[in-house]
Order: C-alpha cells, then sequence, then structure tokens
C-alpha cells in the first residue's frame, strides 16, 4: 500500500528520448521560474525536462519543463511547498522543441570554447580558467561573465545559480559541456 505514494521513475524511450503521449508541460511566466522548478523537481528525484514550448503558447524566449502527466496533482504539490507555481499546466502529444541544439566545440590550441545555443563560454585548457563569456542578449549576460570570467570552473558559481534567463540556462548547459571536456 505504500507503494503508491513513492515516486515513480519513468523512463524515456525512443531515440529522441521523449516521454510518451502522456505528458504535460508546466507554463511559468519567468525562465527564472522554470530554473528554480526544474531544480527543485530533479533534486526530489522526478524525471522532468526543460524544453521550448509548442509555437501556439510561445511568447519569446520562454521554457517549459515537460513532465509525465500522470505525476501532476505529485508535482504541482512538490512545487507549491516552495512556492513556485505554473501559470497552467497543458496537456502536450506534439513534438516540443529541445531548448539548446547541439554544442559546439571549438579548439584554439590553448584555449577550448564550448557554445550552447547563442551562449559562448572559453576557457583556458591547462588551468581551466575562464577567459570570456559572450553571446546572448538577455540582461544577465554582463552579470554573468562578471562574476565568472578570471576564476576556474571549479571556483566559479554555475550559471543557474546567477542568471535568470534563456541565456542563463544556456551557459549552464555549455559550462557542463566544459565541466566533462576538462
Amino acid at each position: 500500500m505504500f507503494g503508491l505514494f513513492k515516486k515513480k521513475k519513468h523512463r524515456f524511450h525512443g531515440k529522441n528520448r521523449k516521454l510518451s503521449v502522456d505528458r504535460g508541460i508546466l507554463v511559468f511566466e519567468h525562465t527564472g521560474d522554470v530554473i528554480q522548478a526544474e531544480t527543485v523537481l530533479k533534486k526530489s528525484g522526478w524525471r522532468v525536462r526543460v524544453m521550448g514550448p509548442p509555437p501556439e503558447i510561445r511568447t519569446g524566449c520562454d521554457l517549459v519543463i515537460e513532465f509525465p502527466l500522470i505525476e501532476e496533482l505529485n508535482i504541482v504539490r512538490e512545487l507549491k511547498n516552495v512556492h513556485i507555481m505554473p501559470l497552467s499546466i497543458v496537456p502536450v502529444t506534439a513534438p516540443l522543441l529541445e531548448p539548446v541544439g547541439l554544442f559546439q566545440i571549438k579548439d584554439f590550441g590553448n584555449y577550448l570554447m564550448v557554445r550552447a545555443a547563442n551562449m559562448k563560454i572559453t576557457v583556458e585548457k591547462e588551468s581551466h580558467k575562464i577567459v570570456n563569456i559572450s553571446g546572448g542578449g538577455c540582461p544577465d549576460v554582463p552579470y554573468l561573465a562578471y562574476e565568472m570570467v578570471g576564476k576556474t570552473l571549479a571556483e566559479t558559481p554555475r550559471p543557474r545559480e546567477l542568471g535568470h534567463t534563456l541565456c542563463g540556462y544556456a551557459l549552464e548547459l555549455a559550462y557542463e559541456e566544459l565541466l566533462r571536456k576538462c
């Protein structure tokens, strides 16, 4: 009986790792809310993905959280406990957009640059010191660069802890790819 209250582990299947047709998306007012909600849900063991919304509900640089629709009540309860509430919850049957496509990695001899979407982060290979952050048009990009440039990958705060926009989210993905490469 207590097994009914355990979080179910949902498996992605197929080469595109899409959930079955029983998916929903959590729509939030701000990208920062999406980033916070993803952090909370993943820490609690939920299998969720940040995606681009379908065109009919897109309003700009939007992100949504894809989740197993059958878990809607449990997921909403989890978010309510930390005071992060979606504007709406929408069942989804159409494909969602990946928020950031493939990484582009460029080797410049002593430096390695990773690009995710329109954000780029460059490090010195030997020291892992961040030497440049560029791209994007979001208002938090200069702040991200100010806080991260000059520090090593190990010393710098994670972009997701500093930024609250799509650019900050893309920079986090590029940062994670650099961690794997270095």
